[in-house]
């Protein structure tokens, strides 16, 4: 049982540290509050789009199809709260409101664009963004893409239905007008082709979306345990350097003992940190944390492991305090941009997301965001086991090169 009175220890030093209590409970607190308070409108809570003046200018204003997608898709009533529609009379000054930032978005709408999608005739449109904005771009055209599909497949449905009702009606002897009936198939068809955008919304198989106070309290929980990577490994170059690690090989406590209760030290702070996080920010800020708790703890104690390991593998390589603090200083912060803790992986490029592979605090990020969202213990399991063999190959590797003095 020697280990675990080192390790109750070490957290006693740790948990009556001033400075170490505001670093890794207060800060993360705080910075939640301010990054997922001014950073919400860019996850889209309740369903919503970022934010955006879209200018558009429309070569063919009688066009119904056109009317029809500027007012009742992007002007209708699932998007009016995020999107403005600015009407602008020339592609030249459509340009020019673009480079000036006075619109996000701009769509240029050739002549015949909506007698095209009437006759199944696509006709390609032009859209300008400016390219600090690159997300509401491809949001604008994804919708832009729905409704073009929608109208497409309603003016092949009619046509189709229009030739199979001229062809019928001479069979049945019945008296048809074929022309009010194609008007008011196209009519229903439209209907459809106007409804609700799909990809509008940021829901996913009918779930809620993150929210931008869920995510960075995801992501700095991900990122404050990974400051234990350097305290664990400070403790352990302190006691090295005044002898007091020394004074425990030479007693009768084995080796290994020694080694697992630092181990455990770690373990533990990191594990109380993490709870008291999770249960800070679901009462004070409401951060729905998912409705498995045994998923989170599962990942929290993972995660756990994985960092107290890395801080046994610093031990074992660096000797000096200032080294410690260097490395495990700016090794964090590359962890933690890396990782997505500080801006979404999904504004990385393709490699960054692939070299992202190697943070555990990614790992651990993504499986909160899963858990929030609701996941299954078959999509955690890769991400438990990660996180769990790297901090225990770590512990390993840092056992085997902690040196005494």
């Amino acid at each position: 049982m020697s280990f675990f009175i080192i390790a109750l220890k070490d957290i006693k030093i740790r948990l009556f540290d001033r400075k170490g209590f505001v670093m890794m409970l207060l800060m993360p607190i705080i910075l939640t509050a301010i990054l997922g308070s001014a950073l919400s409108g860019v996850f889209g809570e309740n369903g919503s789009i970022p934010k955006t003046t879209v200018g558009i200018v429309v070569s063919s204003p009688d066009d119904l199809l056109t009317d029809q997608f500027i007012h009742d898709v992007l002007q209708g009533d699932e998007l009016k709260e995020s999107l403005t529609v600015k009407q602008i009379d020339s592609k030249e000054r459509l340009q020019e409101e673009v480079e000036q930032q006075r619109v996000d978005v701009g769509l240029f709408l050739p002549a015949g664009w909506g007698e095209g999608l009437a006759n199944g005739d696509v006709h390609d449109l032009t859209i300008y963004h400016d390219p600090e904005k690159e997300i509401q771009s491809k949001i604008i055209q994804t919708i832009t893409t729905s409704f073009v599909e929608k109208a497409t497949s309603v003016s092949i449905a009619t046509g189709v239905l229009t030739e199979e009702l001229a062809t019928a009606v001479p069979a049945s002897n019945q008296k048809i007008n074929i022309a009010d009936i194609s008007m008011q198939i196209a009519d229903e068809l439209t209907k459809i082709a106007s409804s609700k955008v799909d990809a509008v919304t940021a829901e996913k198989d009918g779930k809620e979306p993150i929210s931008g106070m869920q995510y960075y309290a995801a992501a700095m929980a991900a990122m404050f345990l990974l400051f234990n990577i350097t305290i664990g490994a400070k403790s352990i170059i302190q006691e090295r350097k005044t002898e007091t690690l020394a004074r425990l090989m030479s007693s009768p406590i084995r080796y290994s003992s020694i080694i697992f209760g630092k181990f455990l030290g770690t373990l533990y702070y990191s594990i109380i940190q993490f709870f008291i996080f999770v249960l800070t920010t679901h009462f004070l800020f409401d951060v729905n944390w998912g409705n498995n708790l045994l998923q989170i703890v599962a990942i929290g104690l993972a995660y756990s492991i994985s960092v107290a390991g890395f801080s046994m593998i610093i031990a074992g390589l660096l000797t000096e305090e200032k080294t410690a603090d260097s490395v495990g200083g700016l090794g964090i912060q590359i962890l933690a941009l890396l990782g997505g803790s500080m801006v979404p992986l999904t504004a990385f490029p393709e490699g960054l997301q692939r070299l992202a592979n190697i943070a555990p605090n990614k790992w651990a990020l993504n499986s909160f965001l899963e858990v929030m969202n609701g996941t299954t213990w078959n999509t955690l399991a890769l991400p438990i086991a990660i996180l769990i063999l790297s901090g225990l190959i770590a512990l390993i590797l840092g056992s085997l090169k902690l040196k005494v003095s």
